[in-house]
Order: structure tokens, then sequence, then C-alpha cells
């Protein structure tokens, strides 16, 4: 094989081309803390400061001393990789810890079973696959009650029941209408097939707009941006994403998918065509701060109403704490700050305590179906090796009663102040300071009409975010992200021990970069 075939990029060519445009094509060689390390063209190690955390993965920093430690032992003490199916019950311990965490800030007894997951994505899949199981549980014990229903019926009016007859039931009765059966047979048989045309629709999930929950097929039907979504909208079912500013959207809208089956009721010596609530709707999937939206925090009132309306028609929420939990907003569970609840709750990213793959779904007890245990599994998930990395992950959160909740809020507090100045000086340019604990979300103005062609072009692309990311990290050293669809809001997600000294590089990096973009300066922009 020649030298010019070894050096051709086969892994995501496309993307690693892109980055290098951008001058984020950065290859890093060591990481520590809040630090990333790469290499200069003489070999020396450069320092980034780093505030895109693994996408919310490194709450606890890179390469944390005590976990490492930990990581270390379990390794030289062979610990099992490859042992499913078996028992786990360190996998039990970390359920255990993480249900004491649930009682303390829901103020609940009521017990969550944990299932285990690799990934972001699948955990959120696990409670979305589970809610459908349950779905589909009610549906056929529904059927079988409606069936038991028109048997009592028929009985009935063997014995000599009136059927009480109105529009529906007239239709229904001569709908199909065979030789032979009576009248009560015509309409039972009716109801059966409208039944099981109907049980047949698929099910029918909520989200809000804004959403984004993975991207894998069941999951990237709840991502609300339709360029990771439109293309795939085949293979799963259908979401109704809900504009939570309009508080009447979400009644609208389960007005709209409302479905009912049909029974017989039998009362006083009458049958009568009755309707019963088909379970069409699935799940209510969110997140209590919105991260690829653009880091928006969801509001108390708005919050109130999805509970409320859920309840009203029986459908389970999943709260999607992959990125905001783990200790993040200032507590583990940034939902425990909105006194939501969730009957799932993922957990992943920072769960592994920035070394380890984990991911974990946790079910209320009253919905939780045992039968999931048996058609569903994972090849990885549940290992030795990450679930305990896992425990000892929550135990350091929750050392000194949770010291390190109190660092997420006061570090963020102190960040979010330094942003607040830069918008209250420079709101020419930057739009909007949204977030809460170490979760935070810097918006700038749009620069579609932008007086340089390099900005305006970046602009119009959707990519300004990254444009500005370059320069931050060409010039400053200090490594950001914007938020995946809303690009032009840059996130911070650093680790719990970000320093006064990093807080104020980070200040003097986007006073900088404000400068540059107020003197619509492209160039600098892009090459500096």
């Amino acid at each position: 094989m020649n030298s010019a075939v070894e050096k051709l990029e086969l892994a995501e060519p496309h993307l690693a081309e892109w980055l290098s445009s951008l001058g984020l094509g950065v290859e890093y060689v060591r990481a520590q803390g809040n630090t990333l390390f790469h290499r200069d063209d003489q070999g020396t190690e450069i320092p980034v400061i780093d505030l895109v955390g693994g996408y919310g993965s490194t709450i606890l920093g890179h390469n944390n001393p005590e976990i490492v430690t930990y990581a270390k032992s379990l390794l030289d003490n062979a610990t099992p990789i490859h042992a499913q199916f078996s028992r786990h019950s360190y996998a039990n311990d970390v359920a255990w810890k993480i249900n004491a965490i649930i009682h303390r800030e829901f103020g609940t007894t009521e017990p969550y079973s944990a299932v285990f997951a690799n990934s972001v994505a699948e955990a959120n899949e696990v409670a979305i696959k589970h809610a459908e199981l349950d779905r589909v549980l009610k549906l056929t014990a529904l059927a079988e009650d409606i069936e038991a229903n028109l048997g009592k019926a028929q009985a009935a009016v063997r014995d000599g029941a009136r059927i009480v007859t109105d529009d529906a039931s007239a239709a229904l009765a001569t709908d199909g209408n065979a030789p032979g059966k009576t009248e009560i047979d015509r309409l039972a048989a009716a109801i059966r097939n409208i039944n099981s045309e109907r049980m047949a629709a698929p099910p029918v999930f909520l989200a809000p707009e804004g959403s984004f929950h993975g991207k894998l097929i069941g999951s990237v039907q709840f991502t609300h941006n339709a360029g990771f979504r439109t293309p795939f909208t085949a293979l799963a079912a259908r979401c109704r994403f809900v504009p939570l500013d309009r508080p009447e959207a979400l009644a609208h809208i389960i007005d709209d998918e409302r479905k009912t089956l049909l029974d017989l009721a039998v009362e006083k010596g009458t049958v009568r065509v009755v309707e019963r609530s088909l379970p069409v709707f699935c799940a209510f999937v969110l997140e209590p701060i919105q991260g690829e939206a653009g880091i928006k925090v969801l509001d108390r009132e708005a919050v109130r109403r999805i509970q409320e309306a859920c309840a009203a028609i029986d459908c389970p929420i999943v709260v999607d704490e992959v990125q905001s939990g783990m200790g993040r907003s200032g507590a583990f569970f940034a939902s425990s700050h909105l006194g939501l609840q969730g009957d799932y709750h993922t957990l992943a990213k920072s769960l592994g305590g920035g070394i380890a793959k984990a991911a974990m779904t946790l079910i209320r007890g009253s919905p939780y179906r045992t039968d999931f245990e048996l058609v569903h599994s994972s090849t990885y998930a549940k290992d030795g090796f990450s679930t305990l990395i896992a425990g000892r992950t929550v135990d350091l959160l929750e050392a000194e009663d949770g010291r390190a909740y109190r660092l997420a809020e006061e570090r963020g507090d102190q960040l979010l102040a330094i942003l607040g100045k830069l918008q209250e000086e420079f709101g020419d340019v930057i739009k909007e300071v949204r977030g809460k604990g170490l979760m935070l979300g810097l918006e700038f103005h749009d620069q579609s009409d932008s007086t340089s062609e390099i900005i305006r072009e970046q602009a119009r692309a959707g990519l300004l975010g990254y444009l500005l990311s370059g320069y931050l990290l060409r010039a400053h050293a200090i490594r950001i992200f914007p938020t995946a669809s809303a690009t032009n809001t840059l996130r911070f997600e650093p680790f719990i021990y970000l320093a006064d000294a990093e807080i104020a590089h980070v200040d003097a990096g986007l006073r900088s970069l404000i400068a540059v973009l107020r003197d619509q300066d492209g160039e600098t922009l892009l090459h500096a």
C-alpha cells in the first residue's frame, strides 16, 4: 500500500476536513481537570481551557484522580467486564444510591427500578420502549375487558335486554349486515371491526419544541431539529412537538390526537354503545434544561401544565437528565428545581465519571413492568467496570453533604455573572444569557446580514457558533462549541472545580471575540 493511500482519512473524512477549515481540527494528547493539551509544530504541549466538558460528561473533570485510581484498581483486580446474565450486586447498589437521592430531592418514598444502558440515546430509548410496552399491555387489557362486555351484552339481549337505538348504534348494527345474524351480533361484530382498526394505530409521543434526545432510530424522532429527524421519520413513531410559550397548544394537540374504542354497556335491562378512551399517548419526553436547543431552562408553570395534562390522559413523563443531571444544575436532578418528578428519569454522560460509558433509566415503581426485563437487553450494559465507576462517581458527588452541588451552583453563578455583564456592555453583539449552574448558554445576535462575507456566509449556513469557537481556540486557547440546534449559542459546561483564573481568562477571550465581531473582521475570526 502506498503512503498516499495510508494517509487517506477514512474516519468521518468530511467532518475532519470541515473541522480543520474552521481551526477546530486539533488532536488532543492529554487531559486533566478542566484542561486539554495538544502539541504545536515543535512538539510543545499547549493547554486549552475546556468549556465543552464532553458535552456535559466531565462534571468531575478529565481523568479525575480518585476515579482513575479506582479504575486502575478494578482492572488490576481483574473485575469481570463480560459476565452477562448473572447477579450484579454492584448494579443494585448504584440503583439504591440514586433512589436515596430521588427520595431526598423529590420528597417521595416510591422506589425506581433501574435498567442500565451504554449511551445517552440508549437510555432514552429504554424509557420509551418500556413506556410503549406499558401502553400495549394497557391496550391489551382494555381490549379483553371490551370483549368480555360484548359477550355480556349479547347474553343480556338473548335474555330479553333491549338495545338502546341511537344514530351510532343503528349505523353499527347495519354495518356489515350478514344473513342469519341478530341485531346484537351485527352490533358486536361492527364494534370488533372498528376497534381492531383503531387499536392498530401507532402511538403518539409528545415533546417540547427544541427537544433533543439522541440520534438513534427511536430517539431521533423526539429531536425537534428537522435536519436530524426528517430523513428518518418513516422509521419510527410520530412525535408532536409542543410550543411551551403557548399555554393552549398542548390541550389542542391532545384533542387532535385523542382516540376512542367502542364498547357495550349493560344497565337496567338495556344495552347501549359507549366510548372508552384508547391509550394512544405513549410518553411526554422532555429535558428540564434543554441543551441542544440553546440551554433553555423549562418554566415551572409550563411544567405544571404538562404534569396536569399528562395525568388527565394517563401519559407518563420521561425526564431526560442526561446532560442536566449529575449535579450540574446545583442539585443531582435539575428537574427537582421544577418539582418535576418523572415516571422515568434517564442518566448518562457524567454518570461514567468522565472515563466510562455508563447510562441508566430509572422507572417509577407503579408503572414498572417486570416483563420488560425479558424483552430488553444490552450486551455492554451493567458491566462491572462502568457500573462500579458510576457508583464511585455518585459517592464523590454526594461527599461532604453534597459539596459538589454547592460548587456547581457557586461556580455557575460566578460564570453567569461574567456572561451577564458582557451582555449588559455589548447588547448589540450578545442577545441573551441563559442557564443554571454549570450549564449555561451565551447567544449572539444573528449575523446573516454582516458586512463581512466570511461572517455572513457562515451565519447563513448556520455555522456562526463554530466560526466563533475556532477563533477562541486559536487565539485564546479556549475550547467551546455551540449547541446543535441553536448554533448562535455557545455552551458552557465546565467541571465543578473551575478556577477564578480560568473564569477571568474566559472573560478576556470573550471580550476579544466581541471586539473582532463588532469590527466585522471575518479574516481574523477565520485565520487568527
